[in-house]
């Protein structure tokens, strides 16, 4: 049985976020956009940036960025935005190596990101000339070194003219060893932990009290709104999925009461996609 309308009521309302990007079956981004289920869309991913390296999206079997074949996103992006959702582009840091070097190196890569992607300029735009709202930052591996560095310099890029967003996306273990010294710079906007692939901390049908433990830890964070991540189906991740019934009779409740709380991250569209919880969940969250 679903809580009733009056209990969800006294809750403080979220929103959704999901990653879009890695699953060529997914639909599109205008289509993703058009369900009405998302407040915020991650474009997902740039995998390469920093230490000299070329910086390349990987959008999976949507686009060739190697032949400007994702420019036509921005008509996309565009509606998306007209629709007040806020699009991201998600940095993916897992592949062992330190995307950055140095502090100079963050700036350059700050550099390359305001031009290309927000508020600045460049004669080669991957995404075309679509302004996004924001970075968000999915470090899973590698180096934790200098993503403190690449913030600041967002930030002050973003008082230039458009605010740049950043959003973050740590593991539910506390603090995360990639993000937790970037996160304490108070420029985070929006937090989606990942409580899933972590069985420490992740929800356990016989208890939530890891969750919920977890979940006390994040929201101390200096950021504005602190998002519960899940996979979107069984098959999304390795661990942590929470079924509909189990998210909105006992896991919302308990952290939803935190002024803290701003909503619920799915990964992915693909997956949600296939399962519809993004729907069935969204007049709850």
């Amino acid at each position: 049985m679903l809580p009733s309308s009056s209990v969800i009521s006294s809750f403080n309302a979220g929103g959704i976020a999901v990653y879009w990007g890695q699953n060529g079956n997914e639909g599109t981004l205008l289509e993703t956009c058009a369900t009405g289920s998302y407040d915020f869309v991650n474009i997902a991913f740039l995998p390469t940036f920093g230490d000299g390296q070329q910086a390349m999206i990987n959008l999976a079997g949507h686009c060739d960025p190697t032949v400007n074949g994702c420019m036509g996103l921005s008509s996309d992006i565009q509606s998306c935005q007209a629709r007040g959702i806020k699009v991201m582009l998600s940095l993916r840091g897992d592949k062992g190596s330190p995307p950055m070097t140095s502090k100079q190196d963050a700036a350059q890569v700050a550099a390359y990101l305001w031009n290309s992607f927000l508020g600045g300029h460049s004669s080669s735009r991957p995404l075309g000339d679509a302004v996004l709202d924001g970075i968000d930052f999915d470090i899973e591996g590698g180096s934790n070194a200098h993503f403190d560095d690449l913030a600041t310099y967002l930030s002050e890029y973003g008082k230039r003219g458009n605010k740049v967003y950043l959003t973050a996306a740590p593991q539910c273990p506390y603090p995360d060893a990639w993000l937790g010294g970037a996160l304490e710079t108070g420029l985070f906007d929006y937090v989606w932990v990942q409580f899933y692939n972590n069985p420490p901390c992740q929800f356990n049908s016989s208890a939530i009290d890891n969750l919920e433990d977890a979940w006390k830890q994040w929201i101390t964070i200096p950021a504005k709104q602190i998002f519960l991540g899940l996979p979107a189906s069984p098959d999304a991740a390795g661990s942590g999925f929470i079924t509909v019934n189990d998210l909105l009779s006992e896991v919302l409740p308990s952290i939803e009461r935190y002024p803290e709380y701003g909503g619920v991250m799915l990964w992915s569209r693909y997956y949600d996609d296939q399962s519809g919880y993004g729907h069935a969940i969204r007049k709850y969250v």
